[in-house]
């Protein structure tokens, strides 16, 4: 399996007191991982683009939770 689709069925099943951790822990992680790529290149820049779309994925899975209730 993907690690895509492992992460989009760890957060269904997740509540949506975690979903918000979650997303408030990746935000913070992608302004530190940015922060550290303007001082030094990273190892490997697509970290990046990998937590931006996680975070995509998690105000996702809230937007249609609110829809369905």
């Amino acid at each position: 399996m993907s690690k895509k689709e492992d992460f989009v069925k760890s957060i269904h099943g997740m509540n949506e007191q975690d979903l918000n951790a979650r997303l408030e822990e990746d935000k913070l992680r992608l302004k530190k991982l940015k922060f550290a790529h303007t001082i030094s290149p990273l190892e490997n820049p697509m970290t990046i683009r990998g937590v931006r779309k996680d975070i995509a994925r998690l105000k996702t899975e809230l937007k249609n939770r609110k829809q369905q209730a």
